[in-house]
């Protein structure tokens, strides 16, 4: 397989999986999906190399249906602690000041897409980059009824965890996908920042409405 490097190697997919096998993706898979410090971390593309590398045998030799399970479990256990973060930090997380890895805007959209969708927002989140490291957070300091987020942080953590490996996995049976892995791959997270990119413009218009002329 070609290099998949999209950005610097420590964010590498390819070579985080070559270095660090299942367990650096289980790593990365909790820490992006409720950490703060994981926002930056490759989720959706780590996953689908994952599938790939498992079908074409290389660096995992743990079947599919045990990788899958495992992720599920990182990403249920890494949303349930941005939760109990979100949940002891309260209010006062959208008043830190900005740092190099903080930024408040990433927690004003998670709250924003929270606000919109409801508890829905946690399956929804999870195919979105940066607001699935945010929303278990701000669940958290909405006080969502935890029932709630359990039932629906499981839901949103099997479909993305199962559904971008498998996804990977099958396609990288597929000769035109492994010959061009790193257009696919671009790709991929072209697709997955769509929708914050969709909302950024709404949200522009919604604040700067067209200028309206007076009729004579």
């Amino acid at each position: 397989m070609t290099t998949l490097a999209l950005g610097p190697q420590w964010l590498d997919p390819g070579y985080l999986i070559s270095a660090f096998g299942l367990i650096g993706i289980l790593v990365i898979v909790f820490a992006e999906s409720g950490l703060l410090i994981g926002f930056f971390l490759p989720g959706d593309s780590l996953l689908f190399t994952t599938g790939l590398l498992i079908a074409g045998h290389q660096y995992l030799t743990q079947p599919l249906w045990l990788v899958c399970l495992l992720v599920v479990v990182a990403a249920v256990l890494g949303d349930q602690a941005g939760y109990l973060f979100g949940r002891k930090v309260g209010p006062s997380l959208f008043r830190r000041p900005d740092s190099r890895l903080f930024k408040r805007e990433n927690v004003e959209k998670a709250n924003a897409f929270f606000e919109k969708y409801g508890p829905r927002s946690i399956v929804l989140a999870r195919f979105v980059p940066v607001v699935r490291t945010f929303t278990p957070i701000v669940a958290g300091v909405s006080a969502m009824h935890y029932r709630t987020f359990v039932l629906f942080n499981a839901l949103g953590g099997t479909l993305w965890a199962v559904g971008v490996t498998v996804l990977g996995y099958f396609l990288g049976q597929v000769d035109f996908v492994t010959a061009h892995i790193e257009l696919i791959l671009i790709a991929i997270v072209a697709i997955s920042v769509l929708p914050l990119a969709f909302e950024f413009l709404r949200a522009r218009r919604h604040n700067h409405p067209r200028p309206t002329h007076d009729q004579p």
